[in-house]
């Protein structure tokens, strides 16, 4: 077991699902959990570095010239000629 994470049954972690989340978040540990003595999951909170926003990430990155809705394409279909 990796140092900082504790173990607990998968039956523990379903009745206290809630409140081990939240003590993932607030300690920084992860917690390993068990099916029958074996390890089945590992539950950690997650790194800010994870929590990058995706949505506007390329904002200022790239710049549109012309209508992107209506665009003349009949120059480049030879079936529209």
């Amino acid at each position: 077991m990796i140092p900082g994470m504790t173990k607990m049954t998968i039956s523990e972690f379903k009745s206290k699902c809630i409140g081990v989340l939240k003590d993932c978040r607030r300690s920084g540990k992860a917690v390993i959990v068990t099916l029958r003595g074996r390890p089945i999951a590992r539950v950690g909170p997650i790194l800010e570095s994870e929590e990058r926003r995706t949505l506007g990430i390329h904002q200022g990155r790239m710049e549109l010239h012309g209508d992107v809705v209506r665009s003349e394409t009949t120059q480049d279909w030879e079936v529209l000629r």
